[in-house]
């Protein structure tokens, strides 16, 4: 970045500060703070090990610093602005959670837009609350648009603030369904006189892998006999004897689908709840960061701040808006919208922010401000000269 560029953008950056009133974490005073400046050249300078007291009055350290990114940390200390790790004195911790488009399965970062990475993030985000919300029962969740690729979730009930590095991971492994043990998703209950095996049917993975058993059942239903056999045996291990064994137990007894029987129709059954527990597993898993979650002392980005990738809001969002939000509008900031600015691009590219589409070309062009910051945070244009 030329010097031209990083001190428009960091002027700029100044001036959303000065317009803006931050809110801190709980507990921040006990946080550790860092942030990255708008240094010379292509590297970068952390500056962390930083109290609240350091910082002083924080909107106006954000107004006079107006840096690139801001962190605080997820953990609590004795003392947060102690120069080592080892002399904090280690409080608590909340339970982070970063989801990132480029670390999802089905996008691919060269061919996905922007947009589209968002839109499969926000996917991903919905499967995530379920865990948290439905398995976990956690009730004091903050989600966070990250400002870049993606959303970040933070758990502050107070039975997780404690959990250790490898608690931490047992929760990342149930959330990515890690080792997840197939058969422990199957019950033994009582029924008249006998026992049968159920799955469990009232949460979790096991409700999970019910639900796509009775949808594939009804699909099934829905089809000739031929259509249907020939679907079963696309599946592992389900052969055409099989496949018209579980037809029969299907037709002959479809209360036992919707209990959750895998007994009726013997192992045919049994045999189809194991390819799907593998097809359910592999989409719908939350794909979360497991460095984040499982690391105590982890820093993450401060909401309300800009970030120095793509000039965007790390915004949060309350909860029965997370639906309706558009990180494209709902965080670009009001202080660079409203009026066009001058750039210089390498190449081609087409943005969307703001509603807008905005196509640039090689060479000088005028463009929203929002998009030309955007495009400068991201290394792919330069500041013209001011007329």
């Amino acid at each position: 970045m030329d010097d031209r560029t990083r001190e428009y953008l960091s002027g700029r950056f100044g001036d959303y500060y000065r317009g803006t009133s931050l809110s801190p974490p709980p507990d921040a005073h006990l946080r550790e703070w860092g942030h990255i400046p708008w240094t010379p050249g292509s590297g970068t300078t952390m500056v962390r090990h930083r109290s609240l007291y350091d910082l002083g009055d924080l909107d106006t350290f954000f107004a006079d610093t107006a840096p690139r990114h801001a962190y605080f940390s997820a953990a609590r200390y004795d003392d947060p602005g102690a120069s080592t790790m080892s002399k904090k004195g280690w409080r608590s911790a909340d339970l982070v959670f970063d989801l990132d488009a480029d670390h999802l399965p089905s996008v691919d970062p060269t061919d996905a837009s922007y947009a589209e990475m968002l839109a499969a993030c926000k996917d991903a985000l919905g499967r995530l609350l379920s865990f948290l919300e439905e398995d976990f029962g956690f009730e004091d969740l903050t989600v966070v648009f990250s400002g870049g690729r993606g959303y970040h979730v933070h758990v502050r009930d107070d039975a997780v603030r404690a959990l250790d590095s490898t608690a931490r991971r047992e929760i990342v492994d149930y959330v990515r369904a890690v080792d997840l043990d197939a058969d422990g998703l199957i019950r033994t209950v009582a029924d008249r006189g006998t026992t049968k095996r159920v799955l469990e049917t009232a949460g979790g993975w096991g409700a999970r892998v019910h639900e796509a058993l009775v949808e594939y059942a009804h699909d099934l239903r829905s089809m000739d006999e031929t259509a249907a056999r020939d679907r079963l045996m696309e599946l592992d291990g389900i052969g055409e004897g099989r496949a018209e064994t579980i037809l029969g137990a299907f037709e002959r007894n479809p209360e036992a689908v919707r209990e959750g029987n895998v007994e009726a129709g013997g192992p045919g059954v049994r045999r189809l709840v194991g390819a799907l527990v593998s097809r359910v597993t592999a989409t719908e898993t939350a794909p979360i960061d497991e460095p984040v979650t499982t690391d105590t002392r982890r820093l993450i980005r401060l909401p309300g701040t800009l970030h120095g990738g793509t000039g965007l809001v790390v915004t949060p969002i309350d909860r029965e808006e997370l639906d309706a939000f558009d990180p494209l509008r709902d965080a670009v900031p009001d202080r660079f919208v409203g009026r066009d600015i001058g750039i210089e691009c390498e190449r081609s590219a087409t943005v969307e922010l703001n509603g807008t589409s905005v196509s640039v070309r090689p060479g000088t062009n005028t463009v929203p401000e929002s998009v030309g910051v955007f495009l400068m945070a991201r290394g792919a244009a330069r500041k013209t000269p001011e007329r």
